[in-house]
């Protein structure tokens, strides 16, 4: 009885390998932040290393994303991060809307939300130090204060619906 169970599972995980998530791979930046506001070197680096594989169009894909259901995992956590904030298609963006992404970008690593702990867990290295939580928000930061000497204050509030 055991062994048709395991046997059943077994088949049914073979079947599950057939059935996969499109892959972010695009790697489509022509409306990147970089192209609208400077990025230092010190912070793309943090930015590619902690940020790129939820944040962009071009996630770099771990061996064990090749194997479902974790696939599936993957690309929802990668939808769901490049639904909330895509570096890549940052220009896309009003700038009421940008703004606002910015000052989420600084509550989230302040507050150490970001980047996941699900995913530094595997990904130990995307981990931030106090440093570069300090350098990714005064960057944050002195965007949303050139946005704000260049650009009148209601153009960068969000109108409520």
């Amino acid at each position: 009885m055991i062994k048709k169970i395991l046997i059943g599972l077994l088949v049914v995980f073979v079947i599950l390998q057939a059935f996969r998530p499109t892959k972010n791979i695009s790697g489509d930046a022509s409306k990147d932040i970089s192209t609208l506001y400077p990025v230092p070197q010190d912070v793309q680096a943090i930015l590619d290393r902690s940020c790129a594989d939820c944040h962009t169009n071009k996630t770099n894909y771990p061996w064990y994303a090749e194997i479902q259901p974790v696939a599936w995992w993957l690309n929802d956590h990668v939808t769901d991060g490049k639904k909330h904030f895509n570096l890549n298609n940052f220009g896309n963006l009003r700038l009421a809307i940008q703004n606002h992404k910015l000052e989420e970008l600084i509550e989230e690593v302040k507050e150490g939300e970001m980047p996941l702990e699900s995913y530094t867990l595997i990904h130990t290295d995307a981990k931030l130090s106090e440093n570069e939580k300090t350098l990714i928000t005064n960057w944050a930061q002195g965007i949303m204060d050139t946005l704000k000497a260049k650009y009148p204050a209601d153009s960068l509030i969000l109108k409520k619906k």
